[in-house]
């Protein structure tokens, strides 16, 4: 059934191959059951796997379906942009300004741009967020393993959804980020009446001073005991920053550093805009490839 199907591995949100959030892509048309795609991205084992499902354009946009090794996921980032940069390169094989990906969510566009450095940043606009249940900071300190005082007080420790929902916690320093240890057991009891399961934590202190914000990303009820790189969680990041006024202004463009704990240092840059009433949030970075292959 699999034999013959044409499959990618990328990087995303690397600013050089080996870095980031790895992506297999596979170009499989109508060949593949649900099943057996759960199967085949088991197999891959990466954070997320993808399935571009057709190669001719329906409403604008392509079909796709992204599975982690345990679930699908309605949206998730990493895979939507890496997807599309392959959509781009490997199928239409022509310079596109912009590639629509059809998900669960609704379709999502993916804009292509070039910096002056000529370092090609791919932008993926996300649905405006979505703001849930807040939390005790005594609670979620106790379920991170952290003193209450590492939470910044200033700021809520909230739900936030674009496509996918996270907690946010606002962290004071890179020390409190590195201390950073889920309980699974106490945070379970802690979201069970929340959409969000996972949790975003992050800090204004860094490791490369280019970078504006430190991030870390947990996602065990995905599989994933913490992800290198996430977009999606990144762009609920965005309009919190922006909802929260975090740096004083309707409007920023920052640049985000991740995975830096588990050695897969990635980089997102973040867009948002909220002078009018819905938050407009961005999300881009760069995308390499690392390999090409077919299934036997």
């Amino acid at each position: 059934m699999t034999k013959g199907i044409i499959f990618y591995i990328v990087d995303v949100f690397a600013e050089a191959k080996y870095c980031g959030n790895q992506l297999a892509v596979i170009r499989c048309g109508d060949r593949l059951t649900p099943p057996e795609m759960q199967q085949l991205a088991k197999e891959m084992n990466y954070s997320e796997t993808t399935f571009i499902l057709s190669e001719k354009e329906r409403n604008g946009g392509y079909d796709v379906r992204i599975f982690t090794p345990v679930t699908e996921l309605p949206f998730a980032g990493h895979p939507t942009l890496g997807t599309a940069w392959i959509i781009r390169k490997e199928i239409l094989q022509r310079p596109m300004e912009k590639v629509c990906l059809n998900l669960p969510v609704g379709q999502i566009p993916v804009s292509f741009d070039t910096e002056a450095t000529s370092e090609e940043i791919i932008w993926m606009k996300q649905n405006s967020p979505f703001f849930g249940l807040s939390f005790e900071r005594e609670k979620m300190a106790e379920a991170l393993g952290l003193d209450p005082e590492a939470i910044d007080s200033r700021y809520p420790i909230q739900e936030v959804s674009t496509g996918l929902p996270f907690i946010i916690v606002p962290l004071r320093r890179l020390a409190d980020i590195k201390k950073a240890r889920v309980n699974q057991q106490l945070l379970a009891a802690l979201t069970e009446s929340s959409a969000a399961k996972d949790v975003l934590v992050f800090c204004p202190e860094v490791y490369n001073e280019r970078n504006t914000l430190n991030v870390r990303v947990f996602v065990d009820c995905l599989g994933i005991p913490e992800d290198p790189a996430t977009g999606s969680a990144n762009g609920c990041l965005a309009g919190y920053l922006a909802q929260y006024r975090y740096f004083g202004t309707d409007q920023f463009q920052i640049r985000v550093e991740q995975g830096m704990e588990i050695g897969r240092p990635s980089v997102l840059h973040l867009k948002a805009d909220a002078s009018s009433r819905d938050i407009s949030v961005e999300v881009g970075g760069r995308v390499f490839m690392v390999a090409r292959g077919e299934l036997v």
